[in-house]
């Protein structure tokens, strides 16, 4: 091993080349290219092989990092590709858009100890992408055929990764989504420059090849009701993430020019896709995405990208206390998005119903809270104005109402569905629940996760439902 593994220190981190600031500025193609094999096997042979593997404990999905490293170090590429699919239904995928900077990589030791980190997410990409160039991703086959069904609310993450397994099990299995693609978020709220959509679409062929039936256009509690799917399904998981946006809520901020960050992407990604969308873009305005998070910097690479003459961050603490990819901002900030921290919108300045600036607070921090961040508090008679004529709120999402839905469905403190612990089972019999819908607005990496282990549930429930009807 030591001859093959164990080079941090003679051989340096490096993540895969990027593309020049001002080309990828000026389309929406995905930022990094790819590795060659020789430096994929370079950078995997930096793994320092822990006897406690910190990348692994800190994936949510428990991914066997170390050894498809070293598998790849070694050449190994196929049989490392295929270890790394065991524990995740969408290695390319989580490759591309999980933060790893604040999970796996950010935890791993050869990083802690001053030499660099592994790029663990980039290695992950470039063996999955290798797979399905050689061939190595097999048909998705059930193991056997079992007469009873599971519906799937939601085709994103959680439900994608759920399906999946359910069909792996022989279990007949619909997805049912209001869009008129599957992917969720993957499809409409990730930005093509990181998530091309293509990698989507072709995850979703292999599903449907499989034989998952997609039921689209379709909105549980508009055009079919829950007891419906109860009915017709011995299973069913709720995995429809959460979509009510926070809002800035501060004088003004009903003006024409004030816009939610998830309606803004997904029109860019329908743009992307070939659609006709009529709403306006940012081409020619002066953009300020107001939030710090994942959302936050989708929003402004994106005004970037359709042309923006001016793209401003305003976050209320500061780059440490960040929420969002640390990676992502400085790729932001190289594509000339400028970053305004310690900055909160107080009031938004309409004239004739439209947006015309922001009136900003200057903030300080203060103790640290609950969440390990510093808290934040205005500092008086420190406001600037901000010249702006489009404003994106991208302040993290909540719940919609779920009333209309399941009234009986108990709900937590903060509006999510309440579930087991363990089985993922809500006050529903045989309705269960997994994602954002659960833990509130979270990672990808989680929803496929939970959406997982929610499957594995429902896996149990089935066989019961199945035992009785045979006896």
């Amino acid at each position: 091993m030591t001859q093959t593994m164990l080079k941090f220190a003679r051989i340096p981190g490096k993540m895969p080349q990027k593309r020049d600031s001002k080309l990828r500025s000026a389309d929406f193609d995905e930022v990094y290219q790819n590795y060659l094999e020789t430096k994929a096997r370079e950078q995997a042979s930096r793994c320092s092989q822990c006897g406690v593997p910190f990348c692994q404990n800190h994936c949510p999905l428990q991914n066997n990092i170390p050894d498809w490293l070293q598998l790849a170090a070694e050449g190994q590429m196929e049989q490392a590709y295929r270890l790394s699919a065991q524990t995740n239904f969408m290695p390319e995928i989580c490759g591309r858009i999980c933060p790893q900077d604040r999970l796996c990589e950010g935890a791993c030791v050869v990083e802690q100890s001053g030499h660099g980190t592994i790029t663990i997410g980039a290695i992950e990409k470039h063996l999955t992408d290798t797979a399905w160039a050689n061939g190595w991703v097999t048909p998705l086959r059930p193991r056997m055929e079992r007469n009873l069904s599971a519906g799937i609310v939601g085709a994103g993450p959680a439900g994608l990764a759920a399906a999946e397994h359910l069909r792996e099990l022989g279990w007949q299995v619909s997805v049912y989504d209001r869009y008129d693609r599957a992917g969720g978020l993957l499809m409409y709220g990730i930005p093509n420059f990181k998530l091309d959509k293509d990698i989507v679409q072709r995850r979703i062929k292999r599903l449907q090849d499989g034989g998952i039936q997609f039921v689209l256009n379709t909105e549980i509690g508009r055009d079919i009701s829950l007891a419906d799917l109860r009915a017709k399904h011995q299973a069913v998981l709720l995995a429809i993430g959460v979509y009510a946006a926070h809002r800035l809520g501060v004088p003004g901020s009903e003006g024409v020019g004030t816009i939610e960050a998830l309606p803004y992407l997904v029109r860019a990604n329908k743009r992307g896709l070939g659609d006709q969308v009529s709403a306006q873009t940012a081409k020619g305005k002066k953009v300020v995405v107001v939030g710090g998070g994942d959302t936050a910097m989708d929003c402004v690479r994106t005004a970037i990208r359709e042309g923006a003459d001016t793209v401003t961050c305003l976050y209320r603490r500061d780059e440490a206390n960040m929420p969002g990819s640390h990676r992502e901002m400085v790729n932001a900030q190289e594509e000339g998005v400028d970053f305004s921290w310690l900055a909160a919108p107080n009031r938004i300045v309409v004239k004739n119903d439209k947006v015309q600036a922001l009136q900003v607070s200057r903030m300080q921090l203060g103790q640290r809270d609950s969440s390990g961040r510093q808290s934040f508090s205005v500092i008086a008679d420190e406001d600037f104005k901000l010249e702006a004529d489009l404003v994106i709120e991208a302040l993290g999402f909540a719940p919609e109402e779920l009333s209309k839905i399941a009234p009986d469905l108990k709900l937590s403190p903060w509006k999510t569905v309440e579930v087991h612990p363990t089985r993922f089972e809500t006050s529903l019999s045989g309705v269960f629940a997994a994602g954002d819908i659960v833990r509130g607005a979270s990672l990808v990496v989680w929803a496929i996760r939970e959406g997982r282990d929610a499957a594995k549930a429902m896996h149990v429930h089935l066989l019961a439902q199945q035992a009785e009807a045979q006896t």
